[in-house]
């Protein structure tokens, strides 16, 4: 399907059409170290070309991570080849996806995740390995009715239902119980009635379109009210950029309906979690380099990429999977790669090269990734690691054609592993960085910043009272 794209080939043009359109609010957004949008909102009576220029200042220090109060202005400007129109706004409104730039040296701000994408595309027309990266990627969600969530000294838990949830098969509706839903692990593409979610997603994709992304399906996935929507695939930073907006499409349009809708990797337990499975491919003056004669079709490229991921893979997992919950998904038993190995049309390897009928189809599947992690930092990262893999001809080793899930303990043990907890991952992340600071792309300052915020995250986890531990200890 395709989108409705605004492109403007100058300030000029993208003034004229906010006359001509009678646009009457200018919305700019920005991505923080967590991958969360922010947005401040300019009305076209203050906006003309000088800020289009020089963009507009914020305090920075109110962004987790960012700055100091003492040291807080930033400036943000307009990327005028990312306009859409934003269909959830009441008046005419414009939103432009905005890089973030430090004031006092004019420059690009280090710890902006979108200028580390650009600079993982820089670095890769550098090493002369290709020219451009493709990623397409898969991004899992959960959509509820209600979600109730109470975290206080004295009373800690959440609730959560969806009409569609099978816990709900025996309880009274006033319009009568129609008994249609999805039992656990049941619900990969069931028709309606008991996939009762497909017009919303058909919403989702309707907005998607008209703010310029292009879609391939919607379907309904294995857990009950989970979904899926497929967009195309497009150059790194373009595809984070899209990542954005999908997030905030899926979670408005949802509100919209009178529903919710959360990108958490593992919601229910005992059920499948949200992955975001990355497609990813090298081309290099429009051929495909993935494309071979090796094992299912690939090339030594291809291959070493796939040796990179791997290679690196546990200190990937702090960007990839950067959530306490995230390890709650990376477990045996759920359909989540936890192993470490790769093989043709294999889903239970971490890294699956899917079928393709052409040689331009040729691609590796990263799986392990979920939707909480901030996409520029994710893709970014991934493409370091597999290019890191290419110039040191890492190979992967032999595929595993096997169903890993159903492998002996002892041959499991031979494969290593992601990450089983948020603070093996950023121990790994501390130990295995360089691939990431090659030419520049990741910093010592922006990771030090990520760990310190993760770090934050994790001591509010381990330190708060779990339900789960009255009912394992209170009678000890």
């Amino acid at each position: 399907m395709s989108a409705n794209i605004l492109k403007f080939k100058n300030n000029t043009a993208l003034i004229k059409f906010i006359d001509e359109n009678d646009i009457q609010f200018i919305d700019l957004n920005f991505t923080d170290l967590r991958g969360k949008w922010h947005h401040t909102t300019e009305h076209v009576s203050a906006f003309g070309d000088d800020k289009l220029r020089d963009g507009v200042y914020f305090d920075g220090s109110s962004i987790a991570g960012w700055r100091d109060i003492d040291n807080s202005d930033m400036n943000i400007r307009p990327d005028i080849t990312r306009v859409c129109l934003d269909p959830f706004a009441a008046q005419k409104t414009i939103k432009i996806i905005c890089d973030v730039i430090d004031p006092q040296t004019g420059r690009p701000y280090e710890r902006d995740p979108r200028q580390i994408a650009k600079a993982a595309e820089a670095y890769l027309k550098k090493a002369t390995i290709g020219d451009t990266a493709y990623f397409g990627p898969e991004a899992e969600f959960f959509i509820f009715d209600d979600v109730r969530i109470d975290v206080a000294p004295h009373h800690v838990g959440f609730r959560i239902d969806s009409e569609e949830g099978p816990y709900n098969s025996g309880r009274h509706y006033e319009t009568g119980n129609k008994g249609h839903r999805p039992g656990p692990k049941g619900g990969y593409f069931p028709d309606s009635p008991v996939d009762s979610l497909s017009d919303i997603r058909g919403e989702m994709v309707t907005v998607m379109q008209s703010m310029g992304i292009s879609v391939e399906k919607h379907h309904h996935e294995v857990a009950p009210s989970q979904c899926e929507i497929g967009i195309l695939y497009s150059t790194l930073t373009n595809c984070a950029d899209n990542i954005q907006i999908y997030k905030h499409v899926v979670q408005n349009v949802a509100n919209s309906y009178g529903k919710t809708a959360t990108f958490m990797p593992k919601p229910i337990f005992g059920d499948n979690g949200s992955g975001m499975h990355v497609h990813q491919s090298i081309w290099n003056k429009g051929d495909p380099l993935f494309a071979g004669s090796g094992y299912a079709g690939l090339s030594d490229i291809a291959l070493y990429y796939i040796g990179g991921i791997i290679r690196h893979a546990r200190a990937l997992n702090a960007f990839t999977n950067p959530t306490t919950n995230s390890y709650k998904r990376l477990v045996p038993g759920y359909e989540a790669p936890v192993l470490l190995a790769y093989s043709a049309n294999n889903r239970s390897a971490s890294c699956r090269i899917p079928h393709a009928g052409t040689q331009a189809g040729k691609r590796v599947e990263v799986r392990f990734p979920d939707p909480c992690a901030n996409p520029y930092l994710a893709l970014a990262a991934m493409l370091m690691a597999g290019l890191d893999g290419i110039e040191n001809k890492i190979h992967p080793g032999e595929a595993m054609d096997k169903n890993l899930y159903h492998l002996s303990k002892e041959d499991q043990s031979r494969i290593p592993t992601v990450c089983g907890s948020l603070r093996d991952a950023l121990a790994a992340l501390e130990s295995d960085k360089d691939f990431l600071m090659k030419g520049d792309v990741f910093s010592q300052d922006i990771i030090d910043a990520y760990i310190a915020l993760k770090r934050e995250e994790l001591d509010t986890y381990e330190t708060m009272v779990h339900p789960v531990e009255y009912s394992m200890y209170y009678s000890s």
